[in-house]
């Protein structure tokens, strides 16, 4: 397996609440996404999140990702999910089998986003391409 790592930026950041009810209010939001690193593209995606009054919060997601993986041009679709709470966060995801488009037909792998304390938000992927 290939280990690529992008550092991104959200460029649009859209939060909708649609069920605020007491303890734990459920929200949709809409990101656009630029990659720089040795994923280089942007990416579209929706996340449903569950936000506490205490402050911990979960989301799941899928992110259209478009741009160069390897020096190879084509897109697909990183399904993640995560969880945040005092004790930390984690996130973790995979590739939708299938999903790749151009010469990242056939791309299979999995991932996680981390946050670096200064704010700095990471894409890592273990892949294989055929």
């Amino acid at each position: 397996m290939k280990v690529a790592e992008a550092v991104f930026t959200n460029t649009r950041y859209d939060e909708h609440p649609f069920d605020e009810h007491e303890g734990t209010a459920l929200g949709r939001v809409e990101i656009t996404r630029s990659f720089e690193g040795d994923l280089e593209g942007e990416s579209t995606a929706l996340l449903l999140t569950a936000t506490s009054e205490g402050g911990s919060a979960a989301y799941v997601a899928l992110d259209r990702v478009t741009g160069r993986l390897d020096g190879r041009a084509g897109s697909f679709v990183f399904q993640h999910r995560g969880l945040v709470s005092p004790a930390g966060a984690e996130t973790s995801g995979s590739v939708v089998p299938d999903s790749g488009t151009g010469q990242l037909s056939g791309l299979r792998g999995q991932g996680r986003i981390a946050v670096d304390e200064d704010g700095t938000h990471r894409l890592l992927l273990e892949y294989d391409l055929d």
